[in-house]
């Protein structure tokens, strides 16, 4: 009975130890490819196939993976080449790269060490392109520069399965000579910049002074063409308001003498009346500072008959 109890026993081990490895070799055929990634599968040493992402199950001892391949934009940074321009000027320029692999077989089996290759296939072209280039083109056209190289690189990266999306030159690094002769030269730049505005401050200030000064000119001028015309416009008015005073003064003259002699055309008057009045008048001329008078023969006769009337009042006046 023990011997039977003891076989059964490990007949059980052996039976979970056979099916703990099934269940291992099982679970490590199973294979789950993430986002952005992709698995190179080889079988018995051979490309056999790429897997996306989802689940996969390959053949144990046959499949295994060869390469998990990251299908993200990646970007590296290649440390400063030393590069040479067209006016022999050595100067050092670091460049940063973007690209996507596209076809994950090619990068695999397309070359050895894929960034090493693009690092050196990034500074050939670099001495390429700059080579033809003199200092100031060279640091002022990195758009030019960073356009051809990114040409440049995508076709030579292509066989390999690599897509170069951009290359950018992250810094420029001329010697230090040349360096010192810039920053000398921007400080005279900014320094005439400076000057300038000044110089533009001080003109725009004068004109405005000279603007202010013109307008208080013509205000003032203004002002006293108005205050000219105000007083010429009161004598103006006292002028005209003078004369017709003095119309009006004429006017009341000729109206009492015009009523005047109407009343005494009304009235019609007798010829001795008539004579008095004349005499009235002569002894208003005799009040005056001539020292002749002319006396008219009517008023003559007048004046003796107004002696003999007095003579004849005397003489009742004595009785």
């Amino acid at each position: 009975m023990d011997l039977i109890y003891m076989g059964a026993g490990e007949g059980v081990v052996t039976a979970l130890i056979i099916a703990a490895i099934v269940i291992a070799v099982f679970s490590s055929c199973i294979k789950v490819v993430p986002q952005a990634t992709a698995f190179v599968i080889e079988r018995l040493g051979g490309y056999q196939a790429t897997w996306h992402v989802g689940v996969h199950l390959k053949l144990p001892l046959f499949d295994r993976v060869a390469k998990k391949v990251l299908l993200k934009e990646q970007v590296v940074d290649f440390p400063p080449q030393p590069v040479i321009t067209k006016d022999n000027v050595t100067m050092q320029i670091d460049t940063v790269v973007y690209f996507q692999i596209t076809d994950p077989k090619l990068y695999v089996y397309g070359v050895e060490r894929p960034m090493m290759a693009i690092e050196n296939l990034t500074a050939t072209t670099l001495r390429n392109i700059i080579g033809d280039l003199e200092l100031d083109e060279t640091l002022t056209s990195r758009e030019l520069i960073n356009t051809r190289m990114r040409t440049f690189l995508d076709e030579a990266t292509d066989p390999w399965g690599i897509k170069v999306n951009r290359v950018e030159l992250k810094n420029i690094i001329p010697p230090a000579a040349i360096r010192d002769a810039m920053e000398k030269q921007m400080k005279a730049e900014r320094e005439r910049r400076e000057a300038i505005l000044i110089a533009e401050g001080e003109k725009t200030s004068s004109i405005l002074v000279a603007e202010g000064k013109k307008e208080s000119a013509i205000l003032q001028a203004e002002a006293e063409k108005a205050a000219a015309i105000l007083r010429a416009e009161a004598r103006k008015e006292a002028t005209i308001r003078e004369a017709e005073g003095q119309a009006q003064a004429i006017l009341a003259v000729q109206k009492a003498n015009a009523d005047g002699i109407r009343f005494l055309n009304e009235a019609s008057p007798v010829e001795s009346v008539i004579k008095l009045k004349s005499l009235e008048a002569f002894s208003k001329a005799a009040d005056g500072q001539a020292t002749k008078i002319i006396i008219p023969s009517e008023i003559q006769g007048i004046a003796g008959l107004a002696a003999g009337v007095m003579e004849t009042v005397k003489g009742e006046q004595a009785k």
